[in-house]
């Protein structure tokens, strides 16, 4: 908990620590909604498995200490700057925030300045998941309906799930 985390010789870390992994993006039809979500799973546990999120981390922590923030700045754009979005999923607490008594009913990350077209964020809080869509309308036309197909698209990988009865109930 935070107490904790604020606690006097406390152990926890504080900070954020990230590291990346570059995955393909496919646009296509598929029968099969689930198609999708498969290579998508295959790919990510093959990625998740890998050093390459440490070894980004790690690399970019070794920029900063040998080069120093500008040059680490530079390497960050750069690498972002030659993808096509980014996707954040972050696992959020379980149980409710309150924040001066006031509970919070949702959160929702964004970024700014980067230098693409299309980030995604996916956030889960409370057995509830936020999406965050940031879209530049230069390089997107029509954002509102990018999002309205985003979401169409997930209720059909939705419904086919349930369908096929590929889930756990919580007890």
């Amino acid at each position: 908990a935070l107490a904790d985390m604020m606690a006097k010789k406390s152990k926890c870390r504080w900070g954020n620590l990230f590291g990346y992994i570059l995955l393909p993006f496919s646009v296509g039809l598929e029968t099969d909604p689930l198609e999708y979500v498969r290579r998508a799973k295959v790919t990510v546990d093959r990625k998740k498995h890998s050093l390459e999120a440490v070894f980004s981390m790690a690399f970019f922590k070794l920029i900063l200490k040998v080069l120093g923030l500008k040059a680490s700045v530079v390497l960050v754009r750069k690498v972002i700057h030659n993808t096509t979005l980014t996707f954040s999923n972050v696992v959020g607490p379980k149980e409710e925030i309150t924040f001066h008594g006031h509970p919070l009913s949702y959160i929702a990350p964004s970024v700014f300045g980067h230098p693409h077209a299309l980030t995604v964020h996916f956030q889960s809080y409370e057995k509830k998941v936020i999406i965050s869509v940031t879209a530049d309308p230069t390089v997107i036309p029509d954002p509102h309906k990018m999002c309205d197909d985003f979401v169409e698209s997930l209720k059909l990988i939705k419904s086919s799930v349930l369908e096929r009865g590929l889930y756990e109930m919580e007890v």
